[in-house]
């Protein structure tokens, strides 16, 4: 105790054994002991390495991309750390983009289109805490006078709202959260750094956060949700949350209010197609943060074992697995799918004493109200709501499979996604499997075969029409009553008002101009119609 009290006297405890304990000490692990698999190494990521070398900068490999070389599994992603400046960072390559205010990062680019592949590239950060930052007195949005000449700035809670501030090594590793994430590999001399144990945690399958996770939460409560997507992604391969680092989740949660919606919003959909939303869904109600995240996460976790939504999450993990593309859109679609089908039905109804309306605007008003009760105001909800909006709006068109209508839909750019969401509903038995069949050969099937197709529908309305006027025809002779009207006539007035309410306000599909046209035609033949030309003509 006395040597404790002398030391802080003299000021030891700056630079002693606490800053030892929290840097952490330097290890070079070679070749023979980590064994990673340099194949495994993207090429593009060695090539931005290697350019840094030779302008005479450090630079490594970095993050989950060495947890997983480590563990023997091939990266999505590669991040390289350097200690050259962004500005310095970009002069070397011909596409590089300085991106963010909060953390200014750099993302080198290779290729174009889809294939495009962005290594980003950070700056070793210095380890600096609430007391050496500035501070301020809101958050990211509402103080962006005070943070623009800022490089390192907390709020009142300690929140850590900018941090640009360069540093060594050792004090860029201590910032990092996890120990399994905080390694960094050179794969030229392909050896790794370690500063903190992470290949000791690696091997103990042990996910562990560096410094107290209390205070790591409070200055980044982001934390907390990364945290849940470690934990959910290594559990299939054995990790353990460690107990120290699991402790403090609930009560931190409630510093999530504090970040802004949109960063939540991005969080959340990482959280949901990185390839394990199953798990995912799993560690939330293990950890005991079900609910209080994120609202439309709380609806995702409560809906999760409803068939419908478990099967597309499923499917998600799956096409991820695959390495092939998945949408925000239509997972989200799925999730809120029975939102809009009651809201549907209930307009359509008109329950509760509402008027009742035609099926599409009703689709349409349905896919209102959810949007404002569910999704809110966050980012990029234009380009996502206007991709589920045409899923949803695509559904009851799968209905129709006859005359141009099939063909006009499969043109449509959201067929795919659209087709999927319909397909899922087939699985659960929401929509007939025929249906889904039909659907499912005619897209892919050349002119001959989808003519067939139609014509095998056609012929199957014809049936159902002929049974109906049988079972109708002792009714229509009834004496004193109406003659009830054929099926024929049913069907027509069904079409009737499918060309009223596509022109009402559904999604219109691109070069569709005919099919509402052709179906007047036919209901006046008498009369012409635009262009003159009868309907068989088209």
């Amino acid at each position: 105790m006395i040597k404790k009290f002398i030391d802080k006297l003299l000021g030891k405890s700056a630079g002693g054994a606490q800053g030892k304990s929290r840097f952490g000490k330097r290890e070079e692990v070679p070749a023979e002991v980590h064994r990673i698999d340099p194949a495994l190494v993207d090429e593009r990521a060695k090539n931005v390495v290697t350019t840094l070398q030779q302008a005479g900068f450090e630079a490594y490999v970095v993050g989950g991309a060495v947890r997983d070389l480590l563990l023997g599994l091939r990266p999505k992603d590669f991040d390289v750390a350097t200690n050259a400046t962004p500005e310095q960072v970009k002069g070397l390559f011909r596409r590089a983009f300085i991106i963010g205010r909060r953390f200014r990062i750099v993302h080198v680019v290779y290729g174009r289109g889809r294939e495009h592949e962005v290594i980003e590239v950070s700056t070793f950060r210095a380890y600096m805490d609430a007391a050496a930052a500035g501070q301020v007195s809101g958050n990211e949005r509402t103080s962006k006078g005070e943070l623009a000449g800022m490089t390192h700035a907390v709020d009142a809670s300690g929140r850590v709202l900018r941090d640009n501030v360069w540093g060594p090594q050792e004090e860029d590793a201590a910032r990092r959260d996890f120990t399994v994430n905080a390694m960094y590999y050179d794969p030229g001399r392909q050896v790794v750094i370690d500063y903190h144990h992470g290949i000791r945690d690696a091997q103990k399958l042990v996910l562990r956060m560096i410094g107290d996770p209390a205070v790591r939460y409070r200055e980044d409560p982001v934390r907390i949700i990364r945290a849940i997507r470690f934990s959910a992604k290594l559990a299939a391969l054995g990790f353990k949350l460690e107990p120290k680092t699991g402790a403090p989740l609930v009560e931190s949660s409630k510093l999530l209010a504090d970040v802004p919606q949109s960063r939540l919003f991005d969080e959340m959909l990482k959280l949901l197609q990185t390839g394990h939303a199953i798990a995912t869904v799993e560690q939330l109600r293990k950890l005991g943060l079900a609910k209080g995240i994120y609202p439309l996460l709380d609806v995702v976790v409560e809906r999760a074992d409803l068939p419908f939504v478990k099967a597309a999450l499923q499917d998600t993990d799956r096409r991820v697995g695959e390495g092939k593309p998945v949408a925000p859109s239509f997972l989200l679609a799925c999730v809120l799918w029975a939102d809009v089908r009651d809201g549907w039905a209930q307009r359509q109804e008109g329950r509760n004493g509402q008027r009742a309306q035609p099926p599409f605007p009703a689709l349409q008003d349905a896919i209102d109200d959810v949007f404002n009760a569910r999704i809110g105001d966050v980012s990029g909800r234009g380009k996502l709501a206007a991709d589920m909006r045409e899923i949803w709006m695509m559904q009851p068109r799968f209905d129709k499979r006859t005359g141009s209508t099939p063909y006009s839909l499969v043109e449509q750019a959201r067929f795919r996604a659209a087709f999927d969401f319909m397909r899922l509903r087939a699985d659960v038995g929401e929509v007939s499997e025929a249906i889904a069949e039909w659907w499912q050969e005619f897209s892919t099937s050349d002119d001959t075969r989808r003519q067939d197709l139609l014509d095998q529908v056609r012929d199957e309305q014809k049936t159902r029409q002929r049974v109906r006027v049988r079972n109708t025809a002792p009714a229509a002779a009834a004496p004193g009553g109406a003659a009830p009207k054929s099926a024929a006539a049913r069907n027509d007035e069904r079409e009737d008002d499918e060309t009223t309410e596509g022109e009402g306000g559904a999604v219109p599909p691109d070069g569709e101009p005919a099919a509402p046209r052709k179906r007047r035609r036919r209901r006046k033949p008498r009369t012409g119609g635009e262009g003159g030309a009868p309907a068989a003509s088209e």
